[in-house]
């Protein structure tokens, strides 16, 4: 349990705070590629941080991420002409390149060197893995990009989405770590016990600190295989979590893939989730998967309303309780993490960690916690987070019966440096 002012540290990112100052040092998901198809196209809105900003694709190409607010007389960019290398105000024709300098002020005489004076806040970006990202923290603390292994792979073999989640970053951070909720509200159907989270529903959770975050473990005894059940994840700094989703134990014949998600906050009331996954197989993803993980997902979501759901807590994520009576312990659909979202939203925007009582399954959610206080008096000191350096390139999660005497932590070693017999194509 966390104390109030604990709580409001790890809750609050905007600028100025601690936890918006670790945010700050590491490479942040901005908008997904596609929202910037092709140069000069339309602008679009990105909320990151507590910041108000506007993403958008000049001429040649690049791409730029700069306060919503033109430096003059504060009007919105989003109503900008973004044309010839440069985005342009349409109040008074102040024009900003990506790098914030005002290359444009057509209202000033000709012998005015005011514009060389003016620049509008921007950040610098990279396009990598399907996602647009920013870095907003010190320019000589900016670290190496984050070349996850899914963010190497093509794009065939990948699939990346996102939707608006309304509530805090930090719970939704929370939800995902836990690993144990997914015996009931995950259970899809009740009457099927052929997946082992159903057979197995206790669980000893592990957690093994790393530089970049921890790696922790689910061990579900089945002693009906004289083993264990393992599904072994990572916990990389701040908002990452990487999950298996290999459907080799007890789940079809699809091939083996590590899945994963990005709980980025936008304020402190709301977060965007960035969903992905890839395949470990040299073939790429199907067109049943590449359906469950790709564009397909957005046919139950509102990209026009900023990525909302449309089952949301206005309806009730769409509830149907003879489900729930006879299938599912939700009645709630899987479809693009609404469950998740459902059960997290429901908590509260920001739910008050003072009333839980947290159990031994909660070491996952704990050890976040105590990492990322731990990070805030880093940064303040002037040090770097975990996290920031590469060493989690090429990390894998996977999930495996093991027997009794085997550690989930050795298959996991192997399954990194030897590959488990596949190679992602690169």
């Amino acid at each position: 349990m966390l104390n109030r002012e604990e709580n409001e540290i790890i809750v609050h990112t905007g600028p100025g705070t601690p936890m918006g100052e670790v945010m700050r040092r590491y490479w942040l998901p901005a908008l997904l590629s596609w929202e910037l198809e092709e140069p000069d196209c339309t602008p679009v809105r990105v909320k990151l941080v507590g910041e108000e900003l506007i993403a958008f694709k000049d001429t040649d190409g690049n791409i730029g991420l700069v306060d919503n607010y033109c430096p003059h007389r504060r009007a919105s960019l989003f109503f900008g002409r973004n044309e010839e290398c440069g985005l342009r105000c349409v109040y008074h024709g102040w024009k900003f390149d990506v790098n914030g300098n005002c290359v444009d002020m057509p209202s000033e005489p000709a012998e005015s060197n005011f514009k060389d004076k003016v620049k509008i806040t921007s950040y610098p970006c990279l396009d990598m893995g399907g996602v647009i990202w920013t870095y907003m923290g010190p320019p000589d603390k900016q670290p190496p990009p984050p070349k996850f292994e899914w963010t190497q792979v093509p794009d065939t073999h990948r699939g990346v989405t996102k939707v608006k989640q309304e509530g805090n970053w930090s719970q939704a951070l929370e939800g995902g770590i836990d690993s144990i909720h997914a015996t009931y509200l995950h259970n899809n159907d009740i009457t099927n016990a052929a997946r082992y989270e159903q057979r197995a529903t206790v669980a000893h959770i592990e957690v093994e600190p790393t530089d970049y975050g921890y790696t922790y473990g689910s061990v579900r005894p089945v002693p009906d295989l004289d083993g264990n059940f393992v599904r072994a994840y990572h916990y990389v700094m701040p908002f990452t979590q990487l999950r298996p989703n290999q459907n080799t134990v007890g789940r079809g014949d699809s091939p083996p893939m590590v899945a994963g998600h990005m709980w980025v906050p936008m304020d402190d009331d709301n977060c965007m989730v960035y969903n992905w996954t890839y395949t470990l197989a040299p073939e790429p993803l199907s067109d049943e998967l590449r359906s469950k993980h790709g564009p397909e997902v957005y046919k139950y979501i509102d990209v026009e309303n900023g990525f909302r759901c449309i089952w949301n807590r206005d309806n009730d994520y769409g509830i149907d309780r003879e489900v729930q009576r006879t299938k599912t312990y939700t009645g709630i659909e899987s479809a693009a993490n609404l469950q998740d979202r459902a059960i997290q939203e429901s908590m509260g925007i920001q739910y008050d960690r003072s009333h839980e009582h947290l159990a031994t399954t909660d070491r996952a959610i704990i050890s976040a916690r105590r990492m990322l206080l731990e990070a805030a008096k880093i940064v303040e000191d002037g040090g770097s987070p975990p996290g920031v350096a590469g060493t989690y390139y090429g990390i894998r999660a996977i999930e495996r019966v093991l027997p009794e005497n085997v550690r989930w932590q050795d298959a996991l070693h192997e399954a990194l440096f030897e590959g488990e017999g596949y190679s992602p194509a690169v």
